[in-house]
């Protein structure tokens, strides 16, 4: 079973892909889009240069590799993606062979988490239009998808993660709950820059409120990505 999350960034992405590699019978991968987005939109993110060298960087290259025999001989692929890693959405038909999970959380904590990380230009730098249009396709062509609401999870890793596997007839394993500290293998070689909290962590954290106001630099920015998350919220797992 080969399993695409589709998140956007300054989430619990990274949290949840070390819950799926607690799995023995799973693998993960870790944003096998990145190096084909940079190149193609020419953004300069940290270590940019590295990350187009290191990984494959053409899309038709990248899709060939995630939809080839799961590595390792494992039973189950996790691929972590970021939604706005995608550019052409006449060409992917391809996610209708994976299971397919959106992952969401409030825009107001992302963009106050993404500014501390990086320039924030645009709404669709967040995935949440992107994540929508994932989600409408999958829709048209009556595929089932699953979408899961950041903080919901953390008050309940369990009970959420329990509906996730039952939901693709996959058995829930307690090892999801827990992971080694550290950066593990599967991490892309960006996790210097992206990962410093994550690599400090052996479960999920319980969420907590952020009292930190939004910039209002940001405010037009916010009040796209919060029209998108409500939409897709709606559907979310409670």
């Amino acid at each position: 079973m080969r399993i695409a999350c589709w998140s956007g960034p300054r989430n619990i992405s990274t949290a949840l892909m070390r819950s799926w590699s607690s799995r023995n019978d799973s693998f993960v991968s870790d944003e096998p889009f990145y190096a084909y987005y940079l190149r193609e939109q020419q953004l300069k993110h940290p270590m940019y240069k590295e990350i187009i060298r290191y990984y494959p960087n053409t899309y038709d290259d990248v899709v060939t590799s995630l939809t080839s025999e799961i590595p390792n001989d494992k039973e189950h692929w996790y691929q972590k993606h970021m939604a706005h890693h995608l550019i052409d959405f006449n060409n992917i038909h391809w996610i209708k062979k994976f299971e397919n999970c959106i992952l969401i959380r409030h825009p107001k904590d992302v963009i106050n988490s993404y500014i501390k990380k990086n320039r924030l230009n645009r709404v669709d730098e967040l995935g949440y239009p992107q994540q929508y249009k994932i989600m409408r396709y999958l829709d048209s062509i009556g595929k089932k998808f699953i979408v899961i609401d950041s903080n919901i999870l953390l008050n309940n890793p369990e009970k959420i993660l329990s509906q996730w596997c039952s939901s693709i007839n996959l058995e829930f394993d307690i090892s999801m709950l827990k992971w080694q500290k550290g950066n593990h293998s599967q991490d892309g070689i960006w996790w210097k820059h992206w990962y410093d909290n994550v690599i400090t962590t052996t479960h999920f954290q319980k969420f907590s409120v952020n009292q930190s106001q939004l910039d209002k630099k940001y405010q037009s920015i916010y009040d796209e990505a919060l029209d998108y998350y409500n939409k897709l919220y709606y559907f979310a797992e409670r």
